[in-house]
């Protein structure tokens, strides 16, 4: 068993088992005590009715056929102009130019240069085909304003974006994506950018759910799983951006340290989770979210080598002194 502080609070987390599906709990003491519970079946994904109404009418995307017309070797040659002008620059920096271009030229699996300017406008031009010009009354809607059920807090990792792992459709959630699917403390100087987000989607969206996304292999926690966090610093903002997950990382190396760093790893993709889901309890907005039942927060865990996809609650319930109960245990749901 684990505590973590949180904004005068406590976060209690119990995993009797080291199995993916084992059973956990989470207390909130003094005041708030929140339960993790199961859901029986996969969420509803659907809802398209819009909130804001808008005048301006439904807008036909275009591509612009000039686009991309300037090669990289031009923007290349400017680079490299620019750094035999400039004597203080290094000759490491001219170096990069030269592996940057040699990146670029790097040959698909057909033999051929990669062509990113090509596979963005085909991209394009088969979403407005099959998707955009196929579902007209859908996008009709979208053009009124948006009314998402769900907030997603996912990775930014390329492998898991959440639109395509669960067939979310434009309009179903407001996404966040950042490096290790962390939802920071309440902090308006420090982390102003996901705390916007969450407020703009709870106070003037009004959405339902917000659930936070783990995932398999997420490059993001075995940083955190492997930083010294010594004093020394070997990137600019991904040490200090993962060490939000710290609580998971003590958590788990306390109750699996003589595990292998991969299978530590998986256990804090799963734990960094829950205490992103903690720390949206310091938010005032979400709080009040939770205990009026217009809000609910869940946690999953997407397993792209096995192909696999987890669910758990947080839920608030009133005891009837109106002060808050703790409601339940965590038991999840699995899809394969």
């Amino acid at each position: 068993m684990s505590t973590a502080s949180i904004n005068g609070c406590y976060l209690t987390s119990i995993s009797p088992s080291t199995q993916s599906s084992s059973i956990r709990r989470l207390t909130l003491r003094p005041s708030i005590v929140a339960g993790l519970n199961s859901s029986p079946s996969p969420p509803s994904l659907i809802r398209n009715r819009p909130v804001f109404a808008a005048p301006t009418p439904l807008l036909t995307p275009n591509w612009r056929e000039d686009m991309g017309n300037k090669s990289y070797e031009e923007a290349i040659e400017a680079l490299k102009k620019l750094l035999n002008e400039k004597g203080e620059l290094k000759a490491t920096a001219a170096a990069k130019v030269d592996q940057i271009t040699a990146e670029l030229k790097t040959a698909s699996s057909d033999g051929k240069p990669f062509d990113s300017v090509g596979r963005l406008k085909e991209g394009f031009i088969h979403f407005k085909k099959e998707k955009y010009e196929k579902n007209p009354a859908l996008y009709a809607e979208l053009a009124k304003g948006q009314s998402p059920k769900y907030m997603i807090v996912a990775c930014s990792d390329s492998r898991v974006c959440p639109s395509h792992v669960l067939d979310i459709q434009p309009g179903e959630a407001f996404v966040v994506r950042n490096v290790a699917n962390m939802v920071p403390p309440h902090d308006q100087t420090k982390y102003s950018g996901t705390g916007s987000a969450i407020e703009y989607a709870v106070l003037h969206l009004k959405v339902q759910e917000i659930v936070v996304i783990g995932h398999s292999a997420c490059g993001g926690i075995k940083g955190l799983m492997s930083f010294p966090y010594d004093g020394s610093t070997s990137t600019d903002f991904i040490e200090d951006w993962v060490k939000i997950g710290m609580p998971a990382r003590t958590k788990v190396q306390g109750e699996h340290g003589g595990q292998p760093l991969g299978v530590l790893c998986t256990h804090c993709e799963k734990e960094a989770v829950n205490v992103s889901l903690g720390n949206l309890l310091s938010y005032p907005f979400v709080r009040n979210g939770l205990v009026n039942k217009t809000l609910a927060l869940k946690g999953g865990y997407y397993d792209f080598v096995n192909g696999s996809f987890e669910l758990w609650s947080l839920q608030y319930g009133l005891s009837s002194s109106l002060s808050v109960k703790d409601v339940a245990t965590i038991l999840h749901w699995k899809l394969y």
